[in-house]
C-alpha cells in the first residue's frame, strides 16, 4: 500500500478498499470534518468522490494530509486537510501515558487506537481543517476535501500510526521511545535485591559434579494403538481423514521411536498421497473413503481416477510399484530381452517391447529399476493400464498371479 516511506514523508499510492470508515477512531476522523460542514450535499458529493477514485495518491507529512483530487474539471485540484501537531511537552506527556499503560500499549501494538487516548490524539472541535484549490470555498469544505477526508479514514482503520504521524512523530520514533520508557518503567518496578543474598561462587557454579545416570527409556509399545472416535460433525473435519491421519501419525511415531527413522519422511507429496489412499482398497467408490479420495486428489493436482490407480500400484509393491507405474525407462539388456522367450515357451503369446514395457493386447508387464516385473491389465483395444497381482523376479511368474 505504501510506495514511499521515511521519518518525514509516507505516500500512499493505494488505499484499502472501502468508502466508510470501519473502526472507531476512523469514524471519530469523519465526524470531526463533518461537525464542520455547512452543506450535507457537499458531503455525500464527496463520498461518491472517494467511492469512485477520484482522489490519487495520499502523502502525509507532519500536520498535513495531500493529495490531487479529480473533479468535474479536466485538471485535478489539490486538495489539503490540516491538523496541529503537538509539542514536545504534550507528545512527553502522551509517552509517558502509553509506557505506564500495558494495555493501551499493547493496543497501539496491534494497531489500534487506545481508548485512553481518544481525546489526545484524534481531532478536537476546530482541529481538523480544509483547503482545496477549486473554487468552490464559500462553504468548507468543499466535495474534494470530504473526499479526502472519507479516504483518510480508511488509512487511519489499517494504520493508526498515520493519525500518531499526522501529530508529528514517526512509527519507527515513537517505538524506539516507548521501548525506552517502558523499560525504565519495569526497572523502577523491580524490587530492590536484598543486601545479604548469598550468591554461588563462580568457583562452586563451575565445578564440576557427578549427575545421576538418566533412566532407562521404556520398552517401545509392540503395535501403535487405535485412534479416538471422531464425531461427525458437519462443522468439522472429515472423521475419517482425521482417523486415517491420526493412526498415520501414530505408525510412524512408533517406527521413529523404535528405529529412529521415519520410514515415509523422503516421500513427495503425491508419493504421500497414495500410500495414505492404499490403505483404502475400495478406490476411492464408498461413501467412507470418497471425501479422502477427493481431498488427496485435490491437494496434489490429480484426478481422483489418477489416485485410485496409484493407490493399487502401491498396494501391489510399496514405492518402487509406485515408481514403475509413473516412470517409463530403459533398461539394459539382459533379463529384459530373456523375458520374452521365456513368455512365449510358456504359452503366453508374443509380447511387443516398448522402453520398459512387454504389451500383448490386454496384459503388460513393466520392469521395475529394482529387478521386478509388475502385471498390468486392460480393457481390449484400450490404453488405460491398471495394476493387478504382485511382483516378481520372474516375469512369467508376475503375469500369472
Amino acid at each position: 500500500m505504501i510506495t514511499a516511506r521515511d521519518d518525514r514523508r509516507r505516500t500512499f499510492e493505494t488505499v484499502p478498499a472501502g468508502v466508510e470508515a470501519a473502526t472507531w477512531w476512523g469514524r471519530a476522523w469523519v465526524a470531526a470534518l463533518e461537525e464542520r460542514a455547512q452543506d450535507a450535499a457537499r458531503l455525500r458529493r464527496g463520498l461518491a468522490y472517494a467511492g469512485e477514485g477520484h482522489v490519487d495518491a495520499v502523502t502525509v507529512t507532519p500536520g498535513r494530509i495531500v493529495a490531487y483530487v479529480r473533479g468535474s474539471r479536466a485538471r485535478p485540484y489539490r486538495t489539503e486537510l490540516t491538523l496541529p501537531v503537538f509539542a514536545d511537552a504534550e507528545w512527553s506527556a502522551l509517552l509517558e501515558a502509553l509506557a505506564a499503560d500495558p494495555s493501551a500499549l499493547a493496543a497501539l501494538l496491534e494497531r489500534e487506537v487506545p481508548q485512553s487516548l481518544a481525546e489526545t490524539v484524534l481531532p478536537g472541535a476546530g482541529e481538523l481543517a480544509a483547503r482545496c484549490s477549486c473554487p468552490d470555498t464559500v462553504l468548507p469544505p468543499c466535495k474534494h476535501a470530504a473526499a479526502l477526508c472519507y479516504r483518510a479514514a480508511r488509512l487511519l482503520d489499517a494504520d493508526p500510526f498515520v493519525l500518531l504521524f499526522l501529530r508529528g512523530r514517526g512509527e519507527r520514533e515513537l517505538l524506539d521511545e516507548l521501548a525506552r520508557r517502558n523499560a525504565a518503567h519495569a526497572a523502577r518496578e523491580q524490587p530492590d535485591a536484598a543486601p545479604d543474598f548469598p550468591g554461588v561462587p563462580a568457583r562452586a557454579a563451575l565445578a564440576r559434579t557427578g549427575l545421576p545416570l538418566l533412566p532407562a527409556p521404556l520398552a517401545a509399545p509392540a503395535v501403535a494403538g487405535p485412534p479416538p472416535a471422531y464425531p461427525a460433525d458437519p462443522a468439522a473435519p472429515d472423521p475419517l481423514a482425521l482417523e486415517q491421519l491420526a493412526t498415520d501419525a501414530a505408525a510412524r511415531a512408533l517406527a521413529l521411536l523404535a528405529t529412529a527413522e521415519d520410514p515415509v519422511g523422503g516421500l513427495t507429496l503425491w508419493q504421500d498421497a497414495v500410500r495414505l489412499a492404499s490403505a483404502h482398497p475400495t478406490s476411492g467408490l464408498t461413501g467412507t473413503a470418497r471425501t479422502l479420495y477427493r481431498d488427496l486428489a485435490r491437494a496434489t493436482g490429480r484426478s481422483t481416477t489418477d489416485l485410485a490407480r496409484a493407490a493399487a500400484a502401491w498396494r501391489q509393491g510399496g514405492l518402487p510399484a509406485l515408481n514403475a507405474l509413473d516412470e517409463p525407462w530403459d533398461p539394459p539388456a539382459g533379463p529384459f530381452d530373456r523375458a520374452r522367450p521365456a513368455l512365449l515357451a510358456a504359452g503366453q503369446g508374443p509380447f511387443r517391447p516398448e522402453r520398459n514395457r512387454l504389451t500383448a493386447r490386454s496384459r503388460q508387464l513393466r520392469l521395475g529399476r529394482e529387478g521386478l516385473w509388475y502385471a498390468y491389465e486392460s480393457r481390449p483395444d484400450a490404453d488405460d493400464w491398471w495394476p493387478t497381482g504382485s511382483p516378481s523376479p520372474d516375469p512369467v511368474t508376475a503375469l500369472l498371479r
